[in-house]
């Protein structure tokens, strides 16, 4: 199988071919080291960040930014943002502090800060 990927590594943006035969990938049109390891990654095991807002229960229309503090499996985003979903938080809150616990082996923390 073949698959055509954007590298978003550096601002260079290559276009790149990945070839998928098996458990081996095949990686051409990268520029550097990083681009073919975002390739294979992105074929065998594709993680994104998620970013969204969270109600903060005290403070009448106000949301706080929040993001995973590391990358989580593609297939599980939309799990998470109904985890997201579910829960307000109590203000004061600080860029950093966690949100949510343990959500696929990371945590959510707030990139915004209401005092």
């Amino acid at each position: 199988m073949e698959r055509k990927i954007t590298c978003i590594i550096c601002p260079r943006g290559c276009p790149m071919t990945a070839v998928i035969e098996g458990d081996s990938v095949k990686v051409s049109g990268h520029s550097c080291p990083k681009g073919e390891e975002y390739a294979i990654n992105e074929c065998t095991n594709p993680v994104r960040t998620v970013t969204a807002t969270v109600r903060v229960d005290n403070r009448r229309d106000v949301m706080v930014s929040v993001k995973t503090e590391n990358p989580v499996p593609k297939g599980s985003m939309a799990d998470v943002m109904a985890q997201l979903r579910k829960i307000t938080v109590q203000a004061p809150i600080h860029i950093g502090d966690v949100v949510l616990e343990d959500v696929f082996g990371t945590k959510i923390v707030a990139t915004k800060e209401i005092l």
